[in-house]
């Protein structure tokens, strides 16, 4: 099934394509500053956000930009970390305030655990696992700076459960530095 809702969005970002009148292309990379809310006792996990971008602008207005992106998230604690690296495809749509500088960004993310490391604990039968699939929401700003500089902030809400059998969800804020080679 997630298959299956991942091309459809692959078929309908080709199909939007061929109505840009723009197009941008780029890497980005950054920091995140990530949490598993509700749970308890862990602190925030500051880690690695890198990636790529394809810009489809419409106007002078509004774009779109799917991502694909390596992003490390999750918390740390005193009794073990609880790490999970996902490769995230968010699909942001940007409406540009100021100009063709300044934007306003939202859109879904979509999540796909690369890697989760979680302490072991003795005599425990059901260990701590990630769930395969993460969804968030997006919401941020950023600038379309001269000589292909992109700056972005977000912030990430959780929808979903990122580990069996609890309600801790993701929240991840990021910073991240673009440039596009168109």
């Amino acid at each position: 099934m997630i298959k299956k809702f991942v091309f459809v969005c692959i078929l309908s970002v080709m199909g939007i394509t061929s109505q840009a009148q723009e197009l941008d292309f780029g890497l980005k990379a950054g920091v995140n500053f990530s949490e598993l809310t509700d749970a308890d006792d862990l602190d925030n996990r500051t880690a690695l956000l890198a990636g790529a971008f394809v810009g489809l602008k419409f106007n002078d207005k509004f774009a779109i930009q799917p991502e694909i992106l390596y992003s490390q998230q999750g918390g740390d604690s005193d009794f073990g970390d609880y790490h999970i690296d996902y490769i995230n495809i968010p699909v942001i749509f940007k409406f540009y305030l100021i100009g063709d500088v300044l934007n306003v960004q939202a859109g879904p993310q979509f999540g796909f655990v690369a890697n989760d490391d979680f302490p072991e604990f003795e005599n425990i039968e059901n260990q701590i696992e990630a769930k395969s699939f993460d969804m968030s929401a997006a919401v941020g700003a950023g600038l379309d700076l001269p000589f292909g500089v992109r700056v972005d902030a977000r912030d990430n809400f959780g929808v979903t459960n990122a580990i069996e059998n609890t309600d801790a969800k993701n929240g991840v804020f990021s910073i991240a530095v673009g440039y596009s080679f168109l």
